[in-house]
């Protein structure tokens, strides 16, 4: 079968590693199952794989991606949930499992005519959404799902700042906030990706760093070092800081003085568990809400994908359709 594949890792030229051709059809282990994939959606994930970052070097070569949405083995629509937890019990949270991988970390992912996943990652797909749409939410959409409808603790009408619109995770903040009754504002470096993230459902937006004309109750965080500063600054006096990325950088400068004095909260969020994407493709059904694609690529020219977002030339997702 044609897939992407990982086949040696570069931090400074990542895509020096992105090959594409023959691959040999996923094996299934007991519990498992193959899905025919339809769409399948690139995050950034993909290109830290080809960095080296999260990968041992021992699994190379191994099919990238961790979105996608298809056809089971019964001929049913689904989406696939990208999270390969241990525990499989009623109500397990997969992103608690210390042993948790993604697909296209231990095993092989989604970049591919067909994938092989647990029975359990698979969510029925709304006949409502298309293929495409559906590939986007399992990486960026559930982050984002779970980040404001489960971390933030928010009610409707509260005021959220999201950092650095324009990737996917930022992206389907503004959007699902937006549905959710939030008031969003969101900052970029970009005039035109203020622009467009205004048109996404934002209230207002900013510059980087800018002085807001109040304090905001909660603040998305995805870029990490860059914008740090300025999201503990933006926040009101029992705030709160949810944070899933760190684009930028890792380390900033903590300000505990402002954190204990202002009682400020930052909470850790990765991903989400198959009972929330299952929830999520449930909230899109129900609100009209849709994933913004920034493009839709045959899988055989997956390069140009990569390129493009190693490049920051997208708003919102990038598809590949096998």
């Amino acid at each position: 079968m044609f897939a992407v594949t990982a086949t040696q890792t570069d931090f400074d030229d990542p895509l020096a590693g992105l090959t594409l051709g023959e691959h040999p059809e996923p094996e299934v282990p007991d519990g498992w199952t193959t899905v025919t994939v339809k769409a399948a959606a690139l995050n950034h994930h993909d290109l830290w794989t080809l960095k080296g970052v999260g990968i041992r070097q021992e699994r190379l070569p191994i099919v990238l991606g961790c979105d996608a949405a298809g056809i089971d083995e019964d001929g049913n629509e689904v989406i696939v949930h990208a999270v390969i937890g241990t525990e499989t019990g009623a109500g397990a949270d997969e992103t608690l499992d210390p042993k948790r991988s993604l697909l296209s970390e231990v095993h092989d992912g989604t970049f591919a005519e067909r994938v092989a996943v647990p029975r359990r990652n698979l969510v029925p797909k709304p006949a409502a959404l298309g293929f495409e749409e559906a590939a986007c939410l399992p990486t960026a959409w559930l982050t984002a799902y779970r980040m404001l409808f489960d971390k933030a603790g928010l009610e409707p009408g509260s005021t959220v700042l999201v950092q650095g619109a324009g990737g996917g995770v930022a992206t389907a903040l503004i959007a699902l906030g937006r549905a959710g009754g939030y008031r969003v504002w969101a900052t970029s470096r970009s005039e035109a990706k203020r622009a467009r993230a205004l048109e996404l459902g934002a209230d207002r937006v900013f510059e980087p760093g800018a002085r807001l004309p109040e304090r905001v109750d909660a603040v998305m965080e995805t870029v990490g070092q860059a914008t740090w500063d300025h999201s503990l600054k933006s926040l009101r006096p029992g705030g709160r800081i949810v944070v899933s990325g760190a684009t930028s950088g890792a380390v900033p400068p903590a300000d505990l003085n402002r954190v204990f004095f202002l009682q400020l909260s930052v909470v850790g969020s990765t991903m989400g568990s198959r009972d929330q994407l299952a929830r999520l493709a449930r909230f899109l059904e129900q609100t009209g809400t849709r994933p913004l694609i920034d493009r839709v690529l045959p899988l055989a020219r997956a390069r140009e994908g990569f390129a493009a977002m190693h490049g920051g030339e997208v708003f919102g997702k990038v598809v590949f359709t096998p």
